[in-house]
């Protein structure tokens, strides 16, 4: 029924559907998982990485976790090459707003902008949908910490608690469980490993395989991104039990 619909990005279909959208959505199914919390004292984000070469420098490279800005980062899910015209144009769109205003760009404001330009994606005929979706972190001062939700069609909301990619719904029915509103930083990051323990496609979860990041407030007041080394990963998965300490060598 759909092939008479779904050649182009602005036909519906009698149900008032767009196909290639939805397509779109379902290209962002079968990504690596990204999850995102939201606490009373910031904003954690985790993401399942599909790449495990051994050969690749995890050090120096991101698979999931971008800086936008000082004050907003984002956790991706889907086609990366498409993620990263987006990424690219956020930061623009963050810097010409900070050297007009000579203050940060309000975070919802900044997930608005971009949200308008993945909308015209689906509007007009020779495009396509760009087959990523974001969470969004961050904060301001107009509403502090905040996590935003964007998918395909340009749809954009707040949450408390989210996730994309692969097994999303699992995810999400777990987050709404555990889930609490006064959570600190350190008690999102549990119930994140939690989460991606029990919807990934892995069967152990190791530092190789995922990446986390934080946004939060330092004492004196400045907002600070930052991403766990794969040294930092491995102390949080043995504290909150997910795999077991190295056994020592004589």
């Amino acid at each position: 029924m759909s092939r008479r619909y779904d050649s182009r990005t602005t036909i519906f279909s009698p149900e008032g559907r767009l196909y290639q959208v939805e397509y779109a959505m379902e290209a962002i199914g079968n990504a690596g998982s990204a999850i995102g919390i939201l606490s009373k004292d910031g904003v954690v984000l985790i993401g399942e990485k599909k790449v495990t070469s051994k050969l690749l420098q995890t050090s120096t490279s991101a698979e999931k976790m971008y800086k936008i800005d000082d004050h907003v980062a984002c956790a991706v899910a889907g086609i990366m090459s498409d993620a990263n015209i987006l990424i690219n144009t956020a930061r623009v769109q963050a810097q010409r707003y900070t050297f007009m205003y000579q203050e940060p760009m309000p975070v919802e404001q900044l997930v608005q902008s971009l949200c308008d330009t993945k909308q015209g994606y689906t509007q007009f005929g020779g495009l396509r949908p760009f087959g990523v979706s974001f969470l969004f972190a961050g904060w301001d001062k107009n509403f502090g910490f905040q996590l935003y939700m964007s998918d395909p069609s340009g749809n954009y909301g707040g949450w408390k608690a989210a996730a994309v990619g692969a097994n999303n719904q699992a995810a999400q029915s777990i987050l709404k469980q555990d889930y609490k509103d006064d959570a600190t930083r350190e008690e999102a990051v549990e119930l994140a490993l939690k989460v991606l323990t029990k919807t990934m496609d892995s069967t152990s979860l190791t530092s190789e395989k995922l990446e986390l990041a934080e946004v939060y407030l330092t004492p004196s007041g400045n907002v600070k991104y930052h991403v766990h080394s794969p040294e930092s990963l491995t102390k949080l998965l043995v504290k909150h039990g997910v795999t077991q300490p190295a056994a020592e060598t004589s």
